[in-house]
């Protein structure tokens, strides 16, 4: 692209975001009515957050875009001068990632008494806002309900080898490392990278997985649920020739991830920010979860999934604080390993 078209098209891209990036330079947002959020959930999800958000209540929000570990990183080397109000996540690693370096500001308790328990860390500093069900995804061709690996710690197995794949570079896949972490420990979760390491094939983002699972060219691999689901409302193209196999049974690889929201400690806007963090897990923002595109899990409010999806009761996912998953110390692993 020549520095004419490109110019252009930056020119375009600012005409339609919701992203006020004059807004951005400073704590003050341009107003008192007005919030900046770092957001790295799904752009689509949180651009229908805040156009709800902001014809409920007339608050601006201005946003900024970019990756978990992006903006994690972004938010702890900003310290107490960033201009963000609210982060929001995919994977709560990120969200330990900030809380640890002690700048966030709890989350009021109404908003925290709006979702269960299991959905949020136990320190209350951040909430869950969404949720993603890790699955295997595989080839309906290559491989029968009886083949399939019964737990997420068969694919070190050499019968796997050349097999199966993942995104490891992903914040997605992190986050199920760092569940294995959590629950098996450190030796077995070394040993499994090793595994995974000699087996796997990786790619870049999971509906590359997906897509790589669809064509043959891997028996399946280990992705989050809503990729499969998104395809196969757009007409299937990536996913016809797959199917998904949820592992259950407390398995590592039944990981259900949480999508974090926090409010910024530095913040000059707290009513607002904290305002904005009550509507994503009340009714209204929990339902656009529920009939939207997104196809991530509600886990607040009462609000049921869509129903093309697995209720999140009945995946027998395994019980793990989101406030103890240590994305720094996997990534540390997955270098060893030789995945990262």
């Amino acid at each position: 692209m020549n520095k004419h078209w490109r110019k252009v098209a930056v020119g375009a891209l600012a005409a339609v975001t919701v992203v006020g990036l004059a807004a951005c330079g400073s704590n003050s947002g341009g107003g008192d009515n007005e919030i900046t959020v770092y957001n790295a959930q799904h752009e689509s999800l949180t651009k229908s957050w805040v156009d709800e958000f902001t014809k409920e209540t007339g608050i601006k929000v201005n946003v900024r875009n970019g990756d978990d570990s992006e903006m994690a990183n972004q938010i702890v080397a900003e310290g107490d001068k960033s201009p963000a109000d609210v982060f929001l996540t995919e994977n709560s690693p990120s969200m330990t990632t900030v809380e640890n370096a002690g700048l966030f500001a709890p989350v009021d308790q109404a908003t925290l008494d709006q979702v269960p328990a299991q959905f949020r860390p136990s320190t209350g500093l951040w909430t869950g806002i969404a949720a993603r069900s890790t699955v295997f995804v595989y080839n309906k061709d290559k491989l029968k309900t009886d083949q399939l690996p019964k737990s997420l710690l068969d694919l070190q197995n050499p019968e796997w080898k050349g097999r199966w794949g993942a995104s490891p570079a992903g914040a997605d896949f992190q986050a199920i490392v760092s569940a294995l972490l959590e629950l098996k420990g450190p030796e077995v979760t070394k040993t499994w990278l090793d595994g995974m390491k000699q087996n796997a094939k990786a790619y870049k983002g999971n509906m590359a997985v997906m897509k790589a699972v669809n064509a043959g060219e891997i028996d399946g691999g280990v992705i989050y649920h809503y990729y499969w689901f998104g395809d196969q409302a757009k007409g299937g193209e990536n996913s016809n020739n797959t199917q998904l196999e949820y592992f259950k049974n407390q398995d590592p690889g039944a990981f259900v991830s949480i999508s974090g929201g926090g409010v910024l400690k530095s913040s000059k806007h707290q009513e607002q920010a904290q305002r904005f963090l009550k509507f994503i897990t009340g009714k209204a923002g929990q339902q656009i979860l529920q009939t939207g595109t997104s196809f991530e899990y509600p886990v607040a409010s009462g609000v049921a999934a869509n129903p093309k999806l697995v209720p999140l009761d009945q995946l027998q996912s395994p019980a793990v604080d989101p406030a103890k998953l240590n994305g720094k110390e996997v990534t540390t692993l997955m270098t060893q390993a030789g995945l990262i």
